[in-house]
């Protein structure tokens, strides 16, 4: 069994199934990230090139809404399979178990597919959006994961009280379980490298819907 990330086996869930309303009308034809970027990108490729530069090179891509445009350019661009096991990105329409309807959100999503959990029976899953453009070396986040023998791990970011949304908003600045955790017990792995939380900002986390 091949380990990956800091040793640990690490699986990826991609949510692509966004409609991503906002962007109308360039989501009119397909979902946000099929959206192009830059020319002959599009906005999947950064959660993709994030895992791919990360070492984590056994991804699911869970699609949903108008996901025909998103399919052809993974097809074309994103072919990594078929000669080294376990390392693929696997494209995966909703498959109408349990209730036998379209993915109701993040959870849901994965309780869907549960057993590709089980058959590839990684010691990590990690769930990221597929509509954010940012970059992220995702093995700090394995890192301070692993330290910390946490449950679950958010990637978040710090942002001024007024643009934190109420359904994202953290009020504890850093602290993991406890909320009462006095600042100096603060780890920094829960910190942006190089990038200290000002006292006017609190910890919004990167929504995925």
């Amino acid at each position: 069994m091949r380990r990956t990330v800091q040793g640990h086996r690490v699986l990826a869930m991609i949510m692509a199934g966004g409609k991503g309303e906002r962007l109308m009308p360039l989501t009119e034809q397909r979902s946000k990230p099929a959206v192009p970027f830059g020319g002959k990108y599009r906005i999947v490729d950064f959660v993709l090139s994030n895992f791919l530069n990360s070492g984590i090179m056994a991804m699911y891509v869970l699609v949903q809404y108008r996901s025909q445009s998103l399919i052809e350019h993974l097809r074309r661009a994103w072919r990594i399979g078929g000669r080294i096991q376990h390392h693929f990105i696997t494209v995966v329409p909703p498959q109408m178990k349990a209730r036998g309807g379209w993915y109701e959100g993040t959870g849901d999503a994965v309780y869907h597919n549960l057993n590709l959990i089980r058959d590839f029976a990684p010691d990590l899953i990690a769930v990221f959006g597929a509509d954010h453009i940012y970059r992220m070396d995702i093995n700090q986040m394995v890192r301070c994961h692993v330290e910390k023998e946490a449950d679950v791990t958010v990637a978040a970011l710090p942002v001024p009280l007024h643009a934190a949304s109420g359904s994202s908003r953290l009020i504890m600045t850093g602290a993991s379980r406890d909320s009462k955790r006095s600042p100096k017990s603060r780890s920094r792995c829960h910190r942006i490298p190089n990038r200290p939380i000002p006292r006017w900002a609190t910890i919004s986390s990167i929504r995925i819907s």
